[in-house]
């Protein structure tokens, strides 16, 4: 059986950058059309026209994940523009780091509001055409951190590990329709939001790590397509690890 997504049509949501923008491209080089998804609109358009640039076919759409009606308008647009929805990867994620002690309730609310909202939102506006059609793919990406936990973001390991559960929840109700619901879980990889920390916690996770380097956004996004494919059909409920053996 062969790795491709030829005639699928793929939502993948944070596409702007770093794992979402490299899902984005991989997607659309194994054959689906894609919209990218992302807060920013420059950012999106910008993907979109490296796919289209490559020879693929891309549209481009600005959302707030968090908005619920906003999503959902947003999604029966997409499948308008782009013939259906396959394939969804919820990547959009945000983080508002702080001890619990100063933390305070925005930061907590956004990051849950972001994560695991959006997560709910994207999910709840595209199961329904899967279901009608008894084929289709949902992957969230969650993080090691929402299975370990970490000082400084209880906020993000809470929204993490809620997007773990809703997986495994969504998985077993919409098993028997053909659409397999899986998560994949980042260790250190190399972005935008982990270049925020400094030098001496980078050694830290390093150390850590038994492949001894950093994860690249093309790791995770090989991961995806993997999960995407038929390859991956009797696949579900299922969290995988894309962390070097840094959590085992």
């Amino acid at each position: 059986m062969e790795l491709t997504l030829a005639g699928r049509k793929a939502v993948v949501t944070g596409a702007g950058s770093g794992i979402g923008r490299e899902i984005a491209l991989r997607f659309s080089a194994a054959g689906a059309a894609v919209a990218v998804c992302d807060v920013v609109k420059e950012t999106a358009d910008k993907v979109a026209a490296e796919v289209v640039a490559k020879g693929g076919q891309a549209r481009a759409y600005a959302i707030d994940v968090s908005d619920f009606a906003a999503v959902q308008k947003l999604c029966e647009q997409v499948a308008v523009d782009i013939g259906g929805i396959d394939i969804l990867v919820n990547n959009a994620g945000i983080t508002r780091d702080n001890l619990l002690l100063r933390m305070t309730e925005e930061e907590f609310d956004r990051v849950v509001a972001v994560n695991l909202k959006g997560t709910f939102n994207f999910t709840k506006a595209c199961f329904r055409r899967m279901m009608k059609n008894r084929w289709g793919r949902i992957i969230n990406i969650a993080s090691i951190i929402g299975q370990m936990g970490n000082a400084g973001q209880a906020n993000y390991a809470a929204a993490k590990a809620g997007i773990i559960g809703l997986t495994k929840s969504a998985a077993r109700e919409l098993a028997s329709r053909n659409v397999t619901v899986n998560a994949i879980a980042p260790g250190y990889v190399a972005t935008a939001m982990t270049e925020k920390l400094d030098a001496s916690a980078r050694d830290a996770y390093i150390a850590g790590i038994p492949l001894k380097r950093v994860g690249t956004p093309e790791d995770v996004a090989n991961a995806c397509l993997f999960l995407a494919s038929e390859l991956a059909s009797y696949v579900t409920g299922q969290v995988l690890r894309v962390d070097g053996g840094l959590l085992m």
